[in-house]
């Protein structure tokens, strides 16, 4: 993106060590890493839409198994949901209401291509998406939920207007869409360095896929202590309604007995389901989840006190250790702040860096003091939460991914604590429902089980560990397809960033321009003369000197007689006008010097190859959308996609080389000055992304979105 070498905030990919390797290079796979700039004005089709969306009514299967199933959703649904693969289409009932409703005679028509798109995103955002699930209104505007971590993803944006039409599903303010300017996957954006490597306690799960595609193996160190934590096995329930109630059962035994609880959920709605119903039972206790991210370290921190009960969406790598009995440090903070220490003051007085400032010496001396007060204070705590049983962790629902679930067991029992955890289940439960509901609920059903009877079973367990096995190899497959996608792009990525670093590194471009007349030329002849026939009245003369014509052609050029025109060749028309523009171009240079040609040359360069290369990342996402069609042609779609790809990419190419030369044949400076390069592809807001780990320094920081492939 940027136009002098001196901006570029990036240096060369040698090595990197990724913390959370696993929440980066296998949950992330999916979404590409997008740099966006400035789009079109959101238009106001996303409210009438959302509006028509609303009026729809919805068949949810979870998977159709045969065409009277398909034919009975047909009849007697709008649209139809599908939970597992997450996508929403409208029916052949569904489109007549649309036709009816946009006075329109066809809603497959190519004139209404952009009215169908405006469809689908609405019933996308209304059947598919969930608010407080994948995504939270906050301060008026719609923030993405991350599905592993739980955490807002403050500056990601979901892609092709499906953001806008959530927008207009919550009535917040529509934003405009925005355009890509730079797109890679994080698959081969982290294969670009030459060496990679990673730390992580959850990855032996996935030790296949870091071999495949990392080329990386998996090392697991043995703990520094050995594991004392209980892991007990699950139990079902045949309801929710069942499952919630032996929950809060469990929280209210554990926590008469002093013994702390981790209680994780999948979703903000559910953490706060669970919090109300706490607060019936009057438990004091506190909630981690996207809604309170300021809070986030405090409360994890104390989450091993005495008697305590939080309850936390998805505990991936919160980064703050759960010490029993509370700790220290923040508890001397708190104090601090209670004292009215200024913040700034507080973080000076916690760290170690050099200072004749006697404030901060002095708030340093209180905080050692109170650290050591409380140390002690948490010792003895320790002693009591060890005796009743140490961190009971509380597994709500089983998520998709079995390394989720190993998080949140992992923050209890560090450094051989004592410790218990168990995952309470039902079989309404999403993952249960979607991938093993007709099994369990026959079992269940044999069993004749009450909502209020659990099961515990390693036949179960088992069912459990399939689905979720299941759904990892579906997400594997995913992943790699969206690689397979990336790999055809990244090699055309090479070869234009390669050309731009040519510019910015200060390179001549001298000779590479008059290759490129000579390329330009001979192809450009080729096409409007053909060397194979020798009927020269077959010849297009005038096609070709009207397609060069006020840049290297005048209109008195190549025209011949019938004479002249036997004695000449293809050949001797492609030198004469490659000759005529290279003396062109000489005139210009001695005309503004050689060192301002330079300058121009690569202004010109960098702005047409910009330009293009966008336009270019918009045809390639068009062609991806349809490409899997080929499939029922008996045609892999990849290979398809790679043929048609390359054949863009010549174009462009081509389509480069010609404004280039255009450009350059034509240019007039004022005062003989060079012109100032000038940055096409403008980033969007100056500050969006800041947080979301978006590459650069954040005053200068592009918007980076995130398409969420589910």
């Amino acid at each position: 993106m940027v136009t002098y070498k001196k901006d570029k905030v990036q240096r060369e990919h040698n090595f990197a060590i990724v913390d959370e390797v696993d929440s980066i290079l296998i949950d992330e796979a999916r979404t590409p890493l997008i740099i966006s700039g400035r789009g079109d004005k959101s238009t106001a089709l996303y409210g009438v839409v959302d509006k028509f969306a609303k009026t729809l009514s919805p068949a949810t299967v979870v998977e159709m198994d045969n065409k009277q199933d398909q034919e009975a959703a047909n009849e007697n649904a709008d649209y139809i949901i599908d939970e597992k693969s997450k996508t929403a289409t409208i029916t052949r009932r569904g489109v007549k209401k649309a036709e009816d409703y946009f006075a329109i005679d066809n809603l497959m028509d190519s004139d209404n291509i952009t009215l169908l798109h405006h469809i689908n995103q609405a019933l996308k955002a209304n059947g598919v998406m969930r608010k407080d699930i994948d995504y939270i209104v906050d301060n008026d505007e719609v923030v993405i939920i991350d599905e592993f971590t739980g955490r807002k993803m403050i500056g990601r944006r979901f892609n092709d207007g499906l953001h806008q039409a959530i927008e207009a599903k919550e009535g917040v303010k529509i934003a405009r869409e925005s355009k890509t300017l730079a797109t890679i996957t994080f698959q081969n954006y982290f294969r670009l360095y030459n060496k990679l490597s990673g730390m992580t306690g959850t990855a032996m799960t996935e030790e296949d896929e870091f071999r495949e595609i990392y080329k990386l193996d998996v090392i697991a160190i043995p703990t520094n202590r050995p594991v004392q934590r209980i892991d007990h096995t699950d139990v079902i329930y045949r309801t929710e309604a069942g499952k919630y109630k032996a929950i809060i059962e469990q929280i209210v035994k554990c926590h008469e007995k002093g013994q702390p609880v981790l209680v994780g959920t999948i979703s903000i709605e559910k953490s706060e389901l669970l919090s109300s119903m706490l607060k019936k039972k009057g438990v004091k206790h506190e909630v981690l989840n996207a809604k309170y991210h300021a809070k986030e370290a405090e409360i994890v921190a104390q989450a091993g006190k005495l008697g305590a009960v939080t309850i936390a969406t998805n505990m991936a790598g919160r980064g703050t250790d759960i010490m029993l009995g509370g700790n220290a440090e923040f508890l001397a903070r708190a104090e601090m702040r209670k004292r009215e220490y200024p913040e700034e003051i507080i973080t000076e007085a916690i760290g170690y860096a050099d200072t004749d400032n006697e404030e901060v010496l002095e708030a340093r001396k209180v905080y050692q003091e109170l650290y050591k007060k409380f140390g002690e204070e948490v010792k003895e705590k320790a002693v009591a939460v060890k005796e009743a049983g140490g961190l009971y962790i509380l597994g709500t629902e089983r998520h998709e991914s079995r390394r989720i679930d190993n998080q949140l067991r992992g923050r209890s029992g560090r450094q051989g604590d004592e410790g218990e955890s168990r995952f309470f289940l039902s079989v309404e439960d999403d993952l249960m429902r979607i991938f093993a509901g007709d099994r369990l609920e026959n079992m269940m059903r044999t069993l004749n089980v009450d909502e209020d009877t659990p099961i515990e079973s390693k036949t179960l367990t088992k069912i459990i560990e399939s689905s979720q096995r299941k759904v990892e190899g579906r997400n594997f497959s995913i992943r790699k397809n969206v690689l397979n996608y990336d790999d055809v792009m990244n090699t055309q990525r090479e070869i234009i960033y390669k050309q731009r670093a040519q510019v910015l590194d200060g390179e001549d471009l001298h000779e590479s321009i008059l290759k490129m007349i000579e390329d330009l030329i001979t192809a450009t002849v080729s096409q409007y003369i053909s060397e194979e026939t020798t009927e020269h009245d077959q010849w297009n003369l005038v096609g070709l000197r009207d397609h060069f014509l006020g840049w290297i052609t005048e209109e008195t050029d190549l025209e011949y007689n019938d004479e002249d025109l036997q004695a000449i060749t293809a050949k001797d028309i492609t030198e004469l006008l490659i000759e005529k523009a290279k003396s062109i171009y000489k005139e210009k240079e001695d005309t503004y010097g050689s060192d301002v040609m330079r300058e121009v040359e690569r202004v010109i360069m960098l702005k047409v190859v910009d330009t293009k290369w966008m336009a270019h990342i918009d045809d390639m996402s068009e062609l991806k959308k349809g490409i899997s069609l080929r499939a029922y042609g008996q045609r892999n779609p990849v290979v398809e996609y790679r043929y048609e790809g390359f054949e863009m990419f010549d174009a462009m190419v081509s389509s480069i080389q010609e404004d280039t030369i255009r450009m350059l044949l034509t240019v007039k400076l004022q005062q003989n000055k060079a012109p100032e390069r000038e940055q096409v592809s403008k980033p969007d807001a100056p500050n969006a992304g800041a947080g979301d780990g978006s590459f650069g320094n954040q005053r200068r920081n592009p918007q980076r979105a995130a398409k969420k492939n589910k």
